[in-house]
């Protein structure tokens, strides 16, 4: 659905160049969540306007639908970017204009009926949430209020992709996890493609099916989130995923240790089964669980687990390579 080809961005700094984001190269499927984390100044918001040409790189293809935006005219472009919605952190709502108003904005530019607009406005208000609110001002809504309001603007001409930029980072937790909850509602229901920059890790694991890593204007990390989640390898990955709550640090516990210390990663059905318990039960092997967690990540079962092994060295090999036959990714930290 969007691909992006050795994009590169570059602004002038009176007469020095500077460049935000280099030789980007990224596809997001068609149906999918996808995301991308950086700090601030990594990049990101650049490569997100870059989708829809609100900022044009320097060099590189940009692909939606099949579409390259970058040889458009400026008519062209305004009917592509039809397809594509946006987002905003800040709401960008107008003011002066009730919530049925600025939904319906988007839906006049384009010269639509007005009976056909009442309709689109009304089947919005009830996606989002918002029917009993149609009338009122944004400074009469909450945050996240305000937010379901962008997004059904954002979704007013049926687009096919929605862009988030920060959508969720002016709101508290639980207005956060609403809203997060509402877009994969929207991804599942309509279909709609949904690429989003943060700097949170909390939403790239809620709501996201892959996630790219951008550093200093470069991605230096990406694939599936659960595997990105389990096992980081930037410096900038790990210290993202960090920043959850389950994840957790064996550096003191490799200090310590009177065995071999190994991480497990299980995924999917093998979370529940007892791999462990068969891979040690004909060896003289004793284990001992020092930290684990089991939860789920978008519906998909994921655990972790760091483990002491207990015995001499054939037998644990024997049982490592037993864990690895059954599917589980195994990291020997000792």
């Amino acid at each position: 659905m969007i691909e992006l080809k050795d994009i590169s961005k570059s602004y002038r700094s009176g007469s020095v160049s500077v460049e935000a984001i280099r030789n980007i190269n990224l596809t997001v499927n068609k149906g999918e969540i996808f995301g991308i984390i950086g700090h601030s100044g990594a990049g990101k918001s650049t490569l997100l306007r870059c989708v829809n040409l609100l900022e044009r790189p320097s060099t590189g293809s940009v692909k939606v639908g099949g579409e390259e935006l970058t040889t458009l005219s400026s008519s062209q472009l305004q009917m592509q970017r039809r397809r594509i919605g946006m987002i905003f952190q800040h709401f960008n709502l107008l003011s002066l204009a009730t919530v049925r108003s600025n939904i319906a904005f988007p839906l006049r530019l384009a010269k639509m009926g007005m009976k056909e607009i009442d309709r689109r406005v009304n089947e919005l208000l009830k996606l989002v949430g918002l029917v009993d609110h149609a009338d009122k001002y944004p400074s009469q809504l909450s945050g996240g209020q305000k937010q379901r309001v962008g997004i059904a603007r954002a979704l007013a001409n049926n687009p096919d992709v929605l862009l988030c930029d920060e959508a969720t980072s002016a709101l508290d937790p639980q207005t956060t996890n609403s809203i997060l909850a509402l877009l994969v509602d929207i991804n599942q229901k309509l279909g709609i493609t949904i690429l989003l920059i943060t700097h949170e890790m909390h939403v790239i694991r809620s709501i996201c099916d892959r996630v790219a890593v951008i550093d200093k204007g470069e991605v230096v990390e990406s694939g599936e989130v659960l595997k990105v989640f389990l096992k980081p390898e930037h410096p900038v990955t790990i210290d993202f995923v960090s920043q959850v709550a389950d994840s957790f640090d064996v550096t003191e516990l490799i200090g310590v240790s009177r065995g071999k210390l190994v991480r497990l990663n299980y995924i999917g059905d093998l979370t529940y089964e007892p791999i462990l318990y068969n891979a040690v039960k004909t060896t003289s092997v004793e284990f001992t669980i020092l930290q684990g967690i089991v939860s789920r990540m978008k519906g998909t079962p994921y655990g972790q687990l760091v483990i002491e092994l207990i015995g001499n060295e054939p037998e644990i090999k024997k049982v490592i390579a037993a864990l690895r036959s059954e599917g589980l990714d195994v990291g020997e930290l000792t």
